[in-house]
């Protein structure tokens, strides 16, 4: 049932001789372009409400990342490529005047690595290398570069030394913590490590002056609930930061299978079912009843195998009950932040409940951006829900959806992949 992302090439056989045909692909893109992160197929500074392809990009294309604010592309042939914010060098361009880039380029200084997977946050990227290597550049003051003590630029990709010799497959970022996964089920985390959201890095934790600024969670304005976040991070001087990667002691010896950062919040999926949560719960993105920080499991009654976090909600697709021996179906249980209705359904955001509007839809991934969510679903069809603003959705207007609804637009298309950034969207598209 599970798409893999790894779409190089495809075999035919032809008289017992296997001819390897390059994949054609297209990276389609929709949402805002204030940051020029959707490749400005539109013009400048216009936002794409529609799926729009990204001009300049090679036609080789198997993945795509978004950052918050900020896109990365990988080929066939391990080149990387990014457009978007730069105002912290996260483009990997070196150093540069201009803010922001709408046109695709490759990154430099990946020349002689054989680039496998690629990651971003706000301020950071991350490649990593088809040895388990893991490259890294932006500015961050929080300590998300891993480079060690009081290292808060790289301008270019530089080697992150602490994780050397060992072979990390995944990497996700908050917006100033970071974890890495290992191929063999290790966890690490670095960075800003407030609210136990890295493990506890310390004899006691330490709490973040956002949570504070939550006390009026319920109001109905989105926007002034986003200034209340900058509000607070504003006030984060002197902030408990792990500066170089280093071993998630609670989970030593647990096989951890995904990961996924929120804004200040951490989503953890353990080989043995078990999801676990740990960071800030200023909206119930945790999703357990337990107040007391650390790393504890999320409350509910799913199989989840595949997760993801948006700013402030989680998401994870679940395995249903099964009969007969056969295959059950799939859905999405959503918890958090749900102001505008990045949940997808109605009721309680403090625990997970299934989206009902996707029962018999099958979704494959899911992906959550700052206010707005989107799934692909077994058969390829895209849905999106959420915030609409800066046509966000896709749906050619600003206008929120309250329930999942199917993005038409990309009917006939073979989608491969489907992620979203803050408040834009990246789809891969085969031809």
């Amino acid at each position: 049932m599970w798409r893999s992302q790894e779409l190089v090439r495809k075999v035919k056989v032809v008289g017992g001789v296997h001819l390897h045909l390059k994949w054609m692909s297209t990276v389609m893109c929709f949402g805002d372009a204030s940051h020029g992160a959707v490749g400005s197929p539109v013009g400048v500074g216009l936002h794409a409400y529609e799926p729009t392809p990204v001009p300049a990009l090679p036609s080789d294309v198997v993945s795509v990342h978004a950052g918050h604010y900020h896109s990365l592309a990988l080929t066939s042939m391990g080149h990387l490529w990014a457009w978007g914010r730069n105002n912290e060098a996260q483009l990997g361009r070196g150093p540069s005047s201009r803010a922001s880039w709408h046109e695709p380029e490759r990154v430099k200084g990946l020349e002689n690595v054989n680039v496998s997977a690629a990651f971003a946050s706000g301020v950071v990227s991350a490649a990593v290398g088809d040895d388990g290597s893991v490259w890294v550049w932006g500015r961050s003051k929080r300590g998300q570069l891993g480079l060690g003590e009081r290292v808060t630029e790289a301008l270019v990709p530089t080697k992150l030394e602490a994780l050397s010799g060992e072979n990390v497959a995944k990497v996700s970022f908050g917006w100033g913590h970071a974890l890495a996964r290992t191929a063999d089920g290790k966890l690490f985390g670095w960075g800003y490590s407030a609210d136990g959201r890295i493990g506890k890095t310390g004899n006691r934790f330490e709490t973040s002056p956002l949570e504070s600024a939550f006390s009026g969670r319920s109001s109905s304005d989105s926007e002034d609930a986003e200034k209340r976040v900058v509000r607070g991070m504003e006030q984060e001087n002197d902030v408990p930061i792990a500066w170089e990667p280093r071993l998630v002691e609670e989970l030593r010896g647990v096989h951890v299978l995904d990961i996924a950062c929120g804004l200040d919040h951490s989503l953890i999926l353990c080989r043995d079912g078990v999801l676990l949560s740990c960071g800030s719960n200023a909206y119930g993105q945790l999703g357990r009843e337990k107040s007391d920080m650390g790393i504890f499991p999320v409350e509910m009654s799913f199989s989840p195998v595949f997760i993801a976090a948006g700013l402030g909600h989680s998401l994870a697709i679940c395995q249903l009950g099964e009969s007969d021996g056969s295959v059950g179906t799939t859905n999405i249980a959503s918890w958090g932040w749900n102001l505008s209705s990045q949940l997808g359904r109605p009721g309680n955001g403090n625990l997970p409940s299934l989206i009902d509007a996707l029962e018999g839809e099958n979704p494959v991934s899911v992906s959550g951006g700052r206010a707005h969510s989107l799934a692909l679903t077994s058969k390829g069809e895209l849905w999106v829900w959420g915030s609409g603003k800066s046509g966000r959705l896709g749906l050619g207007s600003s206008v929120d959806q309250e329930e999942p609804f199917c993005l038409d637009y990309l009917e006939g298309f073979q989608i491969l992949q489907a992620v979203s950034g803050f408040d834009h969207n990246l789809v891969l598209v085969a031809g």
